[in-house]
């Protein structure tokens, strides 16, 4: 099955993508995650202010097969949620890299954080491993 995988984005392993726009970042989940997950049912986003690390969960999204945990794929501040995701979570489903985004962080150590992240290439040979083990 073949998956929208942007070049401009960064990848987290746990299927976040992350945009970089100065000294911000927006956060959602990938087309492989949205695919994977099914029909989106419900989001569950953190509040602004919030500090995160790399790693930890920030929310769930929830779809009619199951819930799933989303990961902050870098350290920092929420500087804003996408609050129709709220009313609207099938966004996530429809268009996962535009009307679909999660949040938008502040990042607190990008230059040292981002390395961890995978770009379009390695992401796309990640989830083709991945799927060959289901």
């Amino acid at each position: 099955m073949a998956y929208n995988t942007p070049d401009d984005l960064r990848y987290a392993k746990t299927h976040e993508w992350v945009r970089v726009d100065g000294d911000e970042v927006t956060i959602g989940i990938s087309d492989y995650a949205q695919q994977a997950l099914g029909d989106v049912v419900f989001a569950e986003l953190p509040s602004v202010g919030r500090t995160l690390s790399a790693g930890e969960p920030f929310g769930v999204v929830e779809s009619v097969k199951a819930a799933s945990d989303v990961y902050a794929p870098l350290s920092g501040e929420v500087s804003a949620i996408n609050e129709a995701l709220l009313d609207a979570p099938e966004t996530l489903n429809s268009d996962p890299y535009g009307e679909g985004w999660m949040l938008k962080l502040r990042p607190s150590n990008l230059e040292g954080e981002q390395n961890q992240l995978l770009d379009a290439a390695a992401y796309t040979q990640h989830t083709e491993d991945e799927a060959s083990k289901h």
